[in-house]
């Protein structure tokens, strides 16, 4: 009876320990270090692809003993101290972290694309295709070269793998929200709509990064509009020509047919030419009123602007900045 009990513990440690072998892993900790390790699992992910991504050989040796299937789309992370089961859990479950995703500051759609592409599990070319698409802008109340205008340059929170549909919903939401009833209110009163305050603002945007100054550049742009005349904006002729690296705007350059030639065209082009900042839309929106209808860069290079009411002074503010350009060879 003794050797019976005797063998009978030595089945009971056995399987203790085999039990103790198989299970501890699943509670080692899959992340030492301080920082979060962030997961991205995309549709062409494979196991395989996903375990190297991970880390470490150690973290993806435990995480292959409980991943049955590749894991839901979606960007994770991984926690100082969480055991493979916690992670396990998360990937089954699609318990994904949100990112933060910043609009930025582009001057094209196409631009925008390729940066989104980068920041969500989205194809550039989809969305390049999709943007220039006059039935897909329609149906959002747009037109392919004033879709700009739907993009508020602010950061939001959303999933890694938020779909096409789901973002421009996003952003719709977004956009709402932002234009609430006081800034609508400033934009009837100035006679523009959403987009062309968002246009006129892409070109105040254009012409100074000194914030201090745009409620001033936008209010020479706006009456300007209001007398008729055309606004002979250099920024606008930069993105008719397509080359945004322009130090300087020669008469060939104005020359272009375009409609954002505004030198050729009067009012404001068909759609913007960046995405602005909120500082430059709400520049538009609280514009000075003035009587300046002129504006040329400074000849020390400040940034800021050299004001004019007559094109006389305009004339002599255009001269010393040219000279100044000459002396620095800019051409």
């Amino acid at each position: 009876m003794k050797k019976f009990f005797s063998v009978l513990a030595v089945i009971i440690l056995s399987l203790v320990a085999i039990s103790v072998w198989y299970v501890s892993p699943i509670y080692s900790s899959m992340n030492d270090t301080d920082a979060p390790i962030g997961v991205y699992v995309d549709a062409d992910d494979t196991q395989d692809s996903i375990y190297i991504k991970i880390g470490s050989p150690r973290r993806w040796d435990l995480l292959r003993r409980v991943l049955e299937a590749k894991p839901r789309t979606g960007y994770y992370t991984i926690l100082q101290g969480e055991t493979v089961l916690d992670v396990y859990r998360k990937f089954r479950n699609g318990l994904q972290t949100p990112i933060n995703l910043t609009i930025p500051q582009v001057r094209t759609m196409d631009m925008l694309a390729g940066y989104l592409s980068r920041k969500l599990m989205m194809d550039s070319t989809s969305l390049s295709n999709s943007f220039r698409d006059t039935l897909f802008c329609s149906r959002l109340g747009y037109t392919p070269q004033t879709l700009l205008a739907l993009f508020i340059p602010n950061t939001y929170q959303m999933w890694w793998n938020i779909s096409m549909d789901k973002f421009i919903l996003r952003m719709q939401k977004e956009n709402a929200a932002f234009w609430n009833k006081e800034r609508s209110a400033l934009a009837h009163k100035i006679g523009l709509t959403h987009e062309e305050v968002i246009t006129l603002a892409s070109i105040v945007a254009e012409e100074t990064a000194y914030v201090p100054e745009m409620p001033k550049v936008a209010g020479m742009y706006i009456r300007r509009l209001q007398i008729g005349m055309p606004l002979q904006a250099d920024p606008t002729v930069k993105f008719a020509v397509g080359d945004f690296s322009l130090r300087r705007i020669y008469f060939k350059h104005l020359e272009i047919e375009s409609p954002y030639n505004t030198y050729k065209n009067k009012g404001l082009p068909p759609g913007p030419i960046r995405i602005p900042s909120v500082k430059a839309i709400d520049a538009v929106l609280n514009h000075e009123q003035h009587g300046y209808l002129y504006m040329c860069a400074k000849e020390d290079f400040s940034g800021s602007h050299n004001f004019a009411r007559t094109y006389s002074e305009h004339l002599a503010n255009a001269r010393r900045y040219v000279q100044a350009l000459n002396k620095r060879g800019i051409k």
